[in-house]
């Protein structure tokens, strides 16, 4: 009884919020009324680009048939489950994405504290060289990995010139450690912008009262700077790993037998057109992506900092 109260109840309250949104009698509900109506667009885009198409790889997965969504079987769910095949996917995924992360934020730190604490020369050129990975497909990234470590790079020519070693033997463009500086590369400009705009927010004065009590530059940094910049660290940390899980271009080029998510995902659908693996490998990574920004924004508080 007190359940259908409680749903009840949480009806009446639901429609009574929608009908003072439509027909607001005070300024307060005539601003909520504003905002709602310019919420509308990004509702109606999350819904048909978001919540429609993970709600058919849902159905994709529970589909007996891999053409048509026909029929209900748990298979695709089961082999999920079962085959460690796919749990070492999941655990490259994570491990990789993670190391990254905590590379591109290191080196994000360390290039925000440079460009705002710092008289620059060419600053410009600097944030914009900082800036450009940001803009280029993955692809191109990988492209750029195996022009600089490819069999014909530049820097493994160089080496195998002084040293004497066959360019096979130096070539790492398709290694781990290729994949690894594509990635960074593609995620430090992430972590640097979302730390510049922290920075802007720390307070000099106590970094100059600090220095003036005689700490020195790394002492200040650690005990004044770092704790005022945290949220934006996390944040940053937030952004660039779940960026990192999505890198597809990247990986699809420079793998060379690594797999992540998303190359599996491709490999499902290219390969037979298994959509009800590929379904339901969606699924868990979409709701895998949902929960952790729920958690890791637990860590940031609002009012500081927000992605």
């Amino acid at each position: 009884m007190s359940v259908r109260l409680s749903i009840g109840d949480s009806i009446r309250q639901a429609l009574s919020s929608v009908h003072t949104v439509v027909f607001p009698t005070t300024e307060r509900e005539r601003e909520r009324r504003r905002i709602a109506i310019m919420t509308i667009p990004f509702f109606a885009l999350a819904i048909f680009a978001g919540f429609v198409p993970l709600a058919t790889m849902l159905r994709m997965s529970l589909s007996e048939e891999r053409l048509f969504n026909e029929g209900w079987s748990v298979d695709a769910w089961e082999t999920l489950a079962t085959d460690r095949t796919y749990w070492w996917i999941g655990f490259n995924t994570l491990w990789f994405a993670a190391a990254a992360t905590l590379v591109s934020v290191a080196i994000g730190v360390a290039v925000a504290h440079a460009l705002e604490k710092y008289s620059l020369p060419f600053e410009r050129v600097i944030v914009a060289a900082v800036s450009f990975p940001i803009a280029l497909p993955g692809i191109v990234v990988a492209f750029m990995v195996v022009v600089l470590l490819g069999r014909q790079g530049l820097l493994t020519q160089t080496v195998a010139f002084f040293s004497g070693q066959s360019t096979i033997d130096l070539a790492t463009a398709t290694t781990i450690g290729g994949l690894f500086l594509g990635y960074v590369y593609s995620l430090i400009p992430r972590a640097t912008m979302i730390l510049r705009g922290t920075y802007a927010e720390v307070n000099t004065d106590a970094e100059e009262a600090a220095r003036s009590l005689g700490a020195s530059p790394f002492e200040t940094f650690r005990h004044v700077t770092l704790p005022e910049i945290r949220p934006g660290i996390v944040a940053a940390a937030i952004l660039v790993f779940r960026s990192a899980l999505a890198i597809f271009g990247t990986v699809l080029i420079l793998q060379g037998g690594f797999v992540v998510v998303t190359l599996r995902i491709d490999r499902e659908l290219a390969v037979g057109f298994n959509s009800q693996i590929a379904g339901a490998i969606g699924v868990v990574y979409v709701a895998f992506l949902i929960a952790f920004t729920f958690i890791g924004l637990r860590f940031v508080r609002a009012e500081q900092v927000a992605i």
